[in-house]
Formats: structure tokens, sequence, C-alpha cells
């Protein structure tokens, strides 16, 4: 899509300032999947030269935002559904796991930053801020990962993270109440913490089918 990007109000300069307003746009879907970043109007709108936009380009691919083609440029990546289902199948099998290894560690040393995990969550949520919501619901399902104390559940989940939020990216602006997200996490939190694993892979379960079904029926 040719299409120039409206940002001169977020005039930056920095190589980090740019990562975040390009961040930003394709975190709230401003920029679609599979779109060109177009070095030459992106540069002309934002007020810089090519070299921190490169920069930025660059933080984006590594965190997998964006992908670079050679002589073509850099494209916003594409998550696909066949991707997320696979995602999710494994998912249901392992995280209910990765919950119940990190429980005793959540409900003692590391309570406080599930709490505020959580407390991100609704802040952002409540505020409608898509970037940091997904931020936010990244980080609540990676600490039960972190704090499994299991190196290959926690490799498990650095190889899907990135795909994750691109999803996120899609799914999040589905909702017709933001708000639900952390209202559902919090309720995940609480059966982990309480021990109950079969209750949360039930509660996941659940969850995964209305955010599917919601994509599939497109945005509420």
């Amino acid at each position: 899509m040719d299409r120039r990007f409206e940002w001169q109000e977020q005039r930056t300069t920095t190589p980090d300032g740019v990562y975040r307003v390009l961040r930003t746009a394709i975190l709230d879907g401003s920029v679609s999947p599979g779109e060109q970043l177009r070095e030459t109007h992106i540069a002309t709108d934002l007020g810089i030269s090519r070299s921190p936009l490169r920069e930025a380009l660059t933080k984006l691919e590594e965190e997998g935002l964006v992908v670079k083609v050679p002589f073509r440029g850099s494209f916003v990546v594409e998550v696909s559904a066949k991707d997320v289902a696979e995602i999710a199948s494994i998912r249901l099998l392992v995280e209910p796991y990765a919950a119940e290894l990190a429980a005793p560690t959540l409900r003692d040393a590391e309570r406080l930053r599930l709490k505020q995990t959580i407390e991100e969550l609704y802040r952002s949520t409540e505020t409608n801020d898509i970037p940091a919501s997904i931020d936010a619901h990244l980080r609540f399902h990676r600490l039960f990962y972190e704090f499994s104390g299991n190196s290959a559940l926690h490799s498990l989940w650095s190889g899907w993270e990135n795909k994750l939020r691109l999803y996120f990216a899609a799914d999040h602006p589905t909702y017709s109440d933001l708000h639900q997200i952390a209202i559902e996490h919090d309720k995940l939190a609480e059966l982990a913490l309480e021990g109950d694993i079969e209750g949360y892979r039930k509660e996941m379960l659940s969850q995964f089918h209305n955010a599917l079904g919601a994509q599939a029926a497109g945005p509420a």
C-alpha cells in the first residue's frame, strides 16, 4: 500500500523515538500486516534523516515486527491463522504446566510483579491503549514461563512471543470492551495461584475460542 504516514505531530529525531512511533503504529493497527514501510515517506513525515529511521527499523526487525526484503524494502511481518492455531494448541498443553511450576514463586517472591502486571493490564485496557495492553498481556503470560524454572518452557515462550505480539495487535481491537482482557487474566492469575491448573487450562481454552471466533468474524 502506497500510503503517506500522518505522524507529523510526533516529530522525533532519535532512533529510539522513531522506533516508538513506528512500533505504536504497527501495534495499534495504523500500519497493516504486510504493509511496506517506505523510508522516504516516513523520513519526510517525521522530519528526520534516513540514519535514525534505519536504526529504528533494525530494532523492529530484531523484535520480529518488521522483515527486510532485499531490493524491496521493509515490511510489517504477517502472522497466519495457521501459525496462531498451532501456537495455541501447544500453549494449551504446556502453559498450565508452566503455571503450576511458577505458582509457588508467584505466590511468594514475585507476587508483586504479577500484581503490577495485572494492574498494568487494567490501566492500559481502561484507557484503550492498545500497544501498552499488548505489552502487559505478553508480560503476564511470560511470567509463568520465566518463573517455571524450566529452561525448555522459557525457550518455547521466547520463540512464540513475536508472533503473538502481532496476533494480539489484530486481536485486541476486536474486543467491544478491551477491559475484558484484564478481567480474563485476573481470573487466570487467581486460578494459577490457587493451584487449580485444570481450571487454568479450561479458562485458557475459553479465551482462545472467544479470541479466534472474534478474529474470524472481524472487528467488533
